[in-house]
């Protein structure tokens, strides 16, 4: 039998990877020209991610998110009492927790996010822990919670001033 001299199907990505690393040759050699001529400010080589808010933000946040905002305490980081060891940083933006920053500490599950990844969070009408999706508002308060919701939302004002009563 023996072993065949050519595999047709290795042909596809030897091409590609040949490909690849001449565009990567092409650039470097670019950038080398660029910076031998002294024209290396004008070329971007790391990516720089802009971080507006305005894009991913609701212009109006939900009504549930303002009520929930009321429930979750605001605290400085330093005032943080937990049994066991802080946490070091934030799950929502991975960035660590410095001495004064507000952050809001969630009653159900404890976990901490700084004030304003959790508020984004909650304009996104998520009423659960990015962490674990355990709720936000704490089940003794769930009832409180709902009735709050019902009577800002405004649904009763709706239904009174769309729904005709018919003369008798």
């Amino acid at each position: 039998m023996g072993f065949p001299v050519g595999y047709n199907e290795v042909f596809l990505p030897k091409l590609f990877v040949h490909t690849l690393w001449f565009l990567g040759f092409v650039r470097y050699v670019i950038v080398a020209l660029f910076s031998f001529l002294g024209l290396s400010d004008f070329l971007e080589t790391d990516t720089v991610w802009q971080d507006t808010g305005d894009r991913t933000r609701p212009e109006k946040p939900p009504v549930s998110a303002l009520l929930i905002r009321e429930i979750l305490p605001v605290i400085k980081f330093d005032e943080l009492v937990v049994v066991g060891d802080p946490p070091e940083s934030c799950a929502v933006c991975l960035y660590e927790f410095e001495g004064g920053e507000e952050i809001r500490w969630l009653r159900n599950c404890r976990h901490v996010f700084h004030r304003a990844c959790l508020d984004r969070w909650m304009d996104h009408d998520q009423k659960t822990c990015p962490l674990c999706r355990t709720p936000f508002v704490p089940e003794e308060m769930q009832e409180e919670f709902n009735q709050r919701l019902w009577a800002a939302s405004g649904v009763g004002d709706f239904h009174s001033e769309y729904i005709s009563v018919p003369e008798l």
